[in-house]
């Protein structure tokens, strides 16, 4: 998401949930980066199938485990790294500003099943959760003092998302004026070298026609 246009517009796109599935191998570990803000809440939920070769169907299987691995892909650390049922959720907060990388693994890779089995996972995340579930929320849900509170904290993860993109561009602009800056001097060295060769032929080749003319 860039939040770009006018903060009311925004608000949707901020908490949107993201929701895709996708297939994989038993043996695999399959990975999604996501961009995040500073103290972003990341809640996602999954539910995963197994493909039945007899039924030609996928199913519900109990003995199938999906671990979920999230890791801060700036400082290296390790935020979720939960094994759980073939359907559960997960929850997390960015503390910096970084990527992360959200990666899901099955338990048969090696496990209670020989052989490769195929997999189909179901997941939603949602990016920008203001505040987790609880009871007294769902009674005030309805409240205009709740939409109030739910909208002034949805216009402070607009601004850190703002805050965040001006990091993002500002680290670039400097990239590319180094950048520029050692190629202008790179061109300038050449400059400078094929000056002093062509100066350094013109003088040999001045001696040399001196010295050939008093021979």
């Amino acid at each position: 998401m860039r939040l770009t246009s006018f903060f009311l517009a925004a608000v949707p796109l901020l908490s949107a949930v993201q929701a895709l599935h996708f297939y994989f191998e038993s043996n695999e570990k399959r990975c999604f980066i996501e961009e995040l803000p500073s103290d972003t809440i990341v809640e996602g939920h999954y539910r995963a199938l197994l493909w039945d070769e007899a039924t030609k169907q996928w199913t519900v299987n109990t003995q199938l485990g999906i671990t979920v691995n999230v890791e801060d892909m700036e400082s290296g650390n390790t935020v979720v790294n939960t094994p759980g049922p073939n359907a559960g959720r997960f929850t997390f907060a960015s503390s910096d500003a970084a990527d992360h990388n959200i990666c899901v693994q099955s338990n048969l890779a090696g496990g209670w099943m020989s052989g490769t089995e195929h997999i189909k996972m179901y997941l939603d995340i949602t990016v920008g959760s203001s505040k987790h579930d609880s009871s007294g929320d769902k009674q005030h849900a309805d409240t205009l003092a709740s939409k109030l509170q739910d909208l002034n904290q949805k216009v402070l993860d607009i601004q850190r998302e703002q805050r965040y993109m001006r990091e993002v561009e500002a680290t670039f602009r400097d990239a590319s004026e180094t950048t520029n800056s050692k190629a202008v001097w790179f061109v300038i060295m050449q400059i400078c070298i094929l000056l002093a060769a062509g100066v350094w032929q013109m003088r040999h080749l001045k001696v040399y026609f001196e010295d050939k003319k008093l021979r």
